[in-house]
């Protein structure tokens, strides 16, 4: 396309500025005091360590104390309710053999949980823009901006993930919009703000070959996409050569502030001992209960003098784990408050119980003579089962006949 094509396109409002840069450029945004200065395109969020007031130092040579707890046994009459119920959601056959059976062992054994939960919070923020519709400003005007971790905000429920963004007080101002230089409009960058294109089809022409006429003659028709006017009208700006700023919405004015982003994470640790390969751990991810022990405070010490050792390990390892690694010189953070539980399970592991053998008879009478035993058959039922007063589970089931 040469410049003198360019001209028969129509000319275009110089007023109307060509679209700029999304992000306001450098220096353009003003510094608030307690804040990062903020840099030239750079809109991230900026993570703020919380100050030595907020974070609670563990003290030396604290643990916690286990009291004695009496872990129920699995009795015969747990271990039937439980495997009738069993069978009644899994087996289609009749329920008898479960009701008869005869425990001839039942070893119960004592299995351990342990869990802790560090709830911590943390505080960045970034600037964010909204157009300027005459609401109020709330800025320097009214004090200064308070500093990020003396920003009041509502606590939620602990151990709940949560974010929450509010704006900073204080640290709103208005602005022209940087997009559109306060015109409220940009030049179409489609059409170079002259409401019309080229037509692809012609290429300005109005004119263009479809085919052969007469006498073996190429044709030379009008454009039916411009009808033959070597121009369409621009479909991005409907033919205006301006679109609406994106920034401001035709504000022409934007309102700059620094919006708080608050993150509050729980963070959990859990250790059940592996001692029963047998016995897959994830089966006490859905077993629920109400835990023998738990030590809730802003920091929670490891448990000593439990009789299970490796429970007593696991958690001065986790205690240790998140004291060091939720500190202020590790992640901008805070620990809010700590929680450690600790649960018992009395579970019965053990090879396949003999629940009820029956053999059946039949006689029959047949002309004279003594009676014949014409057919004999003998059932036997086996069952794997895994009680426990919180884990109660079956973990196989089957039967067979010989």
């Amino acid at each position: 396309m040469n410049e003198k094509d360019d001209e028969q396109l129509g000319a275009f409002d110089p007023n109307i500025p060509e679209e700029g840069p999304s992000a306001p450029p450098p220096g353009w945004l003003d510094c608030v005091t307690g804040y990062d200065e903020p840099k030239g395109g750079d809109t991230g969020d900026q993570l703020y360590p919380p100050p030595p007031a907020y974070n609670p130092q563990p003290e030396n040579d604290r643990n916690a104390s286990v009291p004695n707890v009496r872990v129920p046994q699995v009795s015969e009459s747990v271990a039937r309710e439980a495997l009738l119920k069993f069978v009644g959601s899994k087996w289609s056959k009749s329920s008898k053999p479960a009701r008869n059976l005869t425990f001839k062992e039942l070893q119960p054994i004592t299995m351990y949980r342990y869990r802790l939960e560090t709830y911590t919070e943390s505080r960045s923020s970034a600037w964010e823009m909204e157009p300027f519709t005459g609401q109020v400003v709330d800025g320097p005007q009214y004090g200064m901006s308070p500093p990020p971790w003396d920003v009041p905000v509502q606590q939620p429920q602990r151990y709940i993930d949560v974010i929450l963004k509010v704006r900073v007080p204080h640290s709103s101002f208005v602005k022209t919009c940087h997009r559109c230089h306060g015109c409220g409009r940009t030049r179409c960058t489609h059409c170079a703000g002259r409401g019309n294109r080229r037509c692809p089809f012609c290429h300005g022409h109005g004119r263009r070959t479809t085919g052969h006429g007469r006498n073996n003659r190429a044709g030379n028709n009008r454009c039916s996409s411009c009808q033959g006017r070597g121009r369409k009208r621009c479909t991005f700006c409907h033919g205006h050569g301006h679109k609406t700023c994106p920034t401001c919405q035709g504000n022409r004015n934007l309102m700059h502030f620094i919006q708080l982003t608050i993150t509050w994470k729980n963070h959990v640790f859990e250790f059940v001992p592996d001692r029963l390969p047998e016995f897959p751990l994830k089966k006490f991810e859905k077993v629920s209960g109400d835990a023998f022990f738990i030590d809730e405070s802003i920091l929670v010490y490891p448990i000593v003098g439990f009789p299970d050792q490796e429970i007593c390990d696991a958690s001065r390892k986790a205690s240790q784990e998140h004291h060091s690694k939720f500190s202020p010189q590790q992640v901008p953070c805070r620990i809010l408050q700590q929680v450690s539980y600790l649960w018992a399970y009395s579970w019965c592991p053990g090879p396949i119980l003999i629940l009820q053998q029956v053999s059946y008879l039949w006689a029959y009478s047949w002309c004279p003579g003594p009676i014949l035993i014409l057919q004999q058959v003998s059932y036997l039922w086996a069952y794997s089962w895994c009680p426990g007063p919180i884990a109660g589970v079956l973990i196989q089931f089957s039967s067979y006949n010989r």
